[in-house]
This record gives C-alpha cells, structure tokens and sequence, in this order.
C-alpha cells in the first residue's frame, strides 16, 4: 500500500464567476482525473480542516485577517487580488493552506506529498495579490518552524511569475532559501528580490528552461534543507494565456521530474503544490497538473503511466 498521501478538499471550489480567467474548477477536475485513470486511490486522499487563524497569522497581520474573514476588504484590495470577496473564498483560502501545512508534515514522515491546490505565492503579510489570499507555503514555513519539525527551507517556485509575497516574507530569514525561475516581463512589474531570481526571455523553450534549471538545482541545494516546498506552476506552457514562456506538456513534465529526482537523491522532503495556470482549454491546464502527480508516482514509488494505467484496469 502507497505511504503517499495527498490532500484536498471540495472546497477548494468558489464561487468567482463562471468567466473568470482564474480557473477555479481545475482543483476539482485535478483529482477527478487522476482518481479515474488509476494514478491516486481514494485512500491516499486525505481532507483538511481549515488552518487555524493563530498559524495563518504568523504571516498574516491580524488586520487584513480580520478584514478578509468579515468581508470589509476596500475596493482597491479586492481589485489588486483580483478576485471578488465571498464567503467559500475565505473558506477555500484557509482549507488551500491547511492543505499545504498538512502536506509538509506528511513529507516529513513519508518523504514526499502533495497539496491539490496552493503555491499562492503572491499573497503578502498585509493584502492579497494577483489571484493569491493567503501565502499558503509561507504559512506552513512558519508553522514547521513553530513546531520545531523543521529549520532550514528551500523554496523552489517555478511558476511562470516570480513569488514575489514569498520573497518579500523571508528576505530576512537566513533559514528559509527563496527561488523563482520566472518570465522576466511578466506580472509582477514590480519584482521582489528572492535569494536567487533566474529571469527567462519571452520565447524561452523547453532545451533552454531544462537546462537553466539544472543548473541552479544543484546550487540552492548547497543550503542544505531540511524539507522542499516546490511550486509546480502550469503557466510556462506554451499556450497560457499568461504565459509568454513556450514549454511544451513534456517539458513541463520533465521539469517536475528532475526536481523531484533531485530532492528524492538528496533525501530530503518535498512538498508540491499547484500555483498557477491559465490555458485557454482548462483541459491543457489540468494535464499539466496531473503531470506533477504521475512525476511524483513515477520518481518516488517507481510507477510509470503505463503501470498506472494497467493498475486501473484490473
């Protein structure tokens, strides 16, 4: 039986309206897929409670706290996070980031989990931006840390724009290593400075990305981590409408893979989570997000998809 365990929740869903660009019911068609094709059993999903307020406000001020829950945001911070204010958004906001708290201390014991949601990267302490409530990951740092169950992080963001409320959060936290590999002229215009920000030229193809990640693994690991939160964003795909990067399915699947291969070689934890994706067929982005999943069934548990596959049809 897999030791693997994932989380999610129905709700991670909200109502945003049916023509927002944010596409809010990947979540969902996410674990649908990946249950019906056999690559996660219902046992290794496991659902979350809503995280506690005194975690999230280890980031958060109590302020905006407050504010998000009783729905007195201004205008001007419901535009900047561009989504409208409702109560299932509140609610999948603190559901999304109990998700990545619990993942994190899962691949602690196991050495590898998953949240089906999170990476909300531009979240910072004060206000949310660019789509992003609540810094999930930023969260379950501080929360490992509170607990003692770990000390020095790796931060591995490989969504299409740069962390930016992440890299804000921990610029003086020596124990937490922040890296964003992200498009150089994209949102947002005004950058944060992570530990170390590799910027990709509009066009950047799949041989180009591979190779400038490659690189850099083997140098941010020098920080020695105790545990791996890895951003595995769907927005560098070619036809994002976002995007302006042109990866490829495969490369973006092979992206997943040598991260993950990587941490696994290493012995050290990993934790993915979804951040961001906005393909014009919902059908490509949520390709991209299985991806991750069957990358981590194929690198820790050594399943390919045709294994996967065969397994389902029995």
């Amino acid at each position: 039986m897999s030791d693997y365990r994932i989380f999610y929740s129905p709700y991670y869903y909200a109502d945003i309206g049916e023509n927002h660009v944010f596409p809010i019911r990947k979540f969902e068609l996410v674990r649908d897929a990946l249950l019906s094709e056999g690559t996660l059993q219902p046992f290794e999903i496991i659902e979350p409670e809503a995280a506690k307020i005194e975690d999230v406000l280890l980031v958060h001020t109590e302020d905006y706290v407050n504010r998000l829950r009783d729905g007195t945001l201004t205008r001007q911070e419901i535009r900047k996070l561009g989504l409208p204010w409702s109560e299932s958004l509140v609610r999948r906001s603190f559901l999304a980031t109990s998700g990545t708290i619990n993942a994190a201390r899962e691949a602690l014991t196991s050495g590898v989990s998953s949240n089906l949601a999170g990476g909300t990267h531009h979240a910072f302490p004060d206000r949310g931006e660019g789509f992003c409530v609540l810094n999930d990951v930023a969260v379950a740092v501080r929360v490992l840390q509170k607990e003692n169950a770990a000390k020095r992080v790796l931060i591995v963001d490989c969504d299409v724009h740069q962390g930016n409320g992440t890299a804000f959060i921990f610029k003086s936290d020596e124990e937490v290593f922040t890296f964003s590999m992200h498009g150089e002229k994209n949102y947002p215009l005004f950058k944060e400075t992570s530990n170390l920000d590799l910027e990709l030229p509009d066009e950047t193809s799949d041989a180009e990305f591979l190779e400038t990640l490659s690189q850099a693994l083997p140098r941010i690991l020098l920080h020695n981590p105790d545990i791996i939160f890895y951003l595995g964003g769907a927005d560098p795909y070619e036809k994002d409408k976002l995007g302006r990067l042109k990866l490829s399915k495969e490369g973006l699947r092979e992206r997943d893979e040598i991260v993950l291969e990587y941490a696994r070689v290493k012995g050290v934890p990993i934790v993915t989570v979804m951040s961001g994706g906005y393909a014009p067929d919902i059908n490509d982005t949520v390709e991209i997000h299985c991806n991750t999943i069957r990358a981590v069934k194929k690198v820790f548990y050594g399943e390919s998809y045709k294994t996967i596959l065969q397994k389902s049809a029995v």
